[in-house]
């Protein structure tokens, strides 16, 4: 089973800025292209900051309201108002994810920042590309028969050894579901976790049974695989 990284599902990194472009080269591109936030870059190609559209709307916000609010808790956001360059719209320090990063931990980190999408840098920090919401969903693009395959493969072979040819397992609209008969219960529950894991899996349904119940002396660590 291929653990997805970021970079299998990541666009290129062909739009961004660099920190001295001006407010309305960040608007054209964003315009242009139809997204909501770009990657600010400095001269080593290194990602500094990301400008978004609640960046650029702080010139709309407070047009007009030269009103001194030292104590304002908003003053970094009324700031951007007067702002001309990437340099100064932009917001920092920027999530990025390197691109070994796997989708499940991008997906966790985008929910956590309330982002829509993340830079992908290198190791030397340089932008390599941009992952957003929708590439982690096209996972669940996966044929039915890839899936299968892939539970076949990396899951019941490898985990079940000789069991494997005792389960069945059919798959409809990324939906799991295995029925027959395995040694232990340990077995049953790791293939099932096993499953779940796979790029595309929307859920799955186990009707294993097994001979021995072995949940009074399976160590936690047998049922991911480590023990």
């Amino acid at each position: 089973m291929k653990d997805r990284k970021v970079s299998d599902v990541m666009t290129d990194a062909t739009v961004f800025v660099e920190e001295n472009a001006s407010y309305r080269d960040v608007v054209e591109l964003l315009m242009k292209h139809r997204i909501s936030g770009l990657p600010v870059v400095d001269a080593f190609q290194r990602v500094t900051g990301v400008v978004s559209e609640a960046d650029l709307l702080r010139k709309i916000e407070y047009a007009g309201d030269d009103e001194p609010r030292l104590f304002d808790r908003r003053r970094r956001q009324r700031a951007k108002a007067s702002a001309r360059t990437a340099r100064d719209l932009m917001s920092t320090p920027p999530v990025v994810v390197p691109r070994g990063t796997s989708i499940t931990t991008a997906a966790r980190l985008m929910d956590q920042e309330d982002v829509r999408r993340l830079p992908v840098v290198d190791d030397l920090g340089r932008l390599v590309g941009v992952v957003s919401r929708s590439d982690l969903l096209r996972v669940h693009l996966r044929t039915d028969d890839e899936i299968r395959t892939d539970v076949e493969a990396s899951v019941l072979r490898p985990f079940l050894a000789d069991d494997a040819t005792e389960v069945s397992v059919t798959v409809v609209d990324g939906v799991v579901t295995m029925s027959g008969r395995v040694d232990r219960w340990s077995a049953a529950e790791l293939v099932a976790r096993r499953t779940r894991q796979i790029p595309g899996v929307v859920d799955v349904i186990s009707t294993l049974g097994f001979t021995f119940d072995d949940r009074e002396v399976v160590t936690p660590g047998a049922l991911f695989g480590v023990g």
